[in-house]
């Protein structure tokens, strides 16, 4: 038996073959940042698109989708009705901030706690903290947060800027569940 030391110089240069990932990088920022250039800097309402969805009616204010020169940040208008108006419930591993424009409510909260082990265990709590809101406040919602946003007028919508950060999605955090539909308006 011969016992041989291997050395980090003979494995240098053992590959897979040949490549141009690094050239094609460079071209692709320098195609980009010409492009980048030629996009929208002011999105105006009319191309801002409504969708009636799982947590309800919403009007995308700021989207990926939108090929505009904005990179980080997505923003929506969440309509609630009045009389009993409210969101669905979700969760997202991103935390959001959002703006109270118009009306009266409160959130319902269902925090998280893991462990983080060989595997994550995720548990939340089965009774959710309320938080009551106004016009002009902000909410904050933590990252993979169960939340829910109710209108408490019986006679005024009210309308909630939510804004979020992107960029944890393209980390590889992009875990978004829809945990229960809104409620059908009255």
């Amino acid at each position: 038996m011969s016992s041989t030391i291997l050395r980090e110089e003979d494995f240098a240069r053992v590959s897979g073959g040949t490549c141009s990932f690094r050239a094609d990088d460079v071209q692709q920022s320098k195609d980009f940042r010409a492009e980048y250039d030629e996009r929208p800097k002011v999105i105006s309402p009319e191309m801002m698109p409504m969708e009636e969805c799982d947590d309800g009616l919403i009007k995308h204010l700021m989207h990926e989708r939108f090929g505009s020169a904005e990179m980080c940040v997505d923003a929506y208008m969440q309509f609630l009705a009045p009389n009993g108006g409210a969101s669905g419930k979700h969760r997202h591993m991103w935390e959001e901030i959002i703006f109270v424009v118009e009306g009266e409510g409160y959130d319902l909260h269902w925090d998280m706690s893991y462990q983080c082990e060989e595997v994550y265990h995720w548990k939340w709590e089965e009774t959710p903290k309320r938080y009551d809101w106004k016009r002009g406040d902000f909410i904050f919602i933590p990252p993979y947060t169960v939340h829910q946003h109710l209108n408490s007028s019986a006679t005024s919508e009210a309308r909630l800027i939510v804004i979020s950060n992107r960029i944890i999605k393209k980390m590889g955090m992009d875990w978004f569940d829809q945990v229960e539909a809104a409620p059908k308006p009255a």
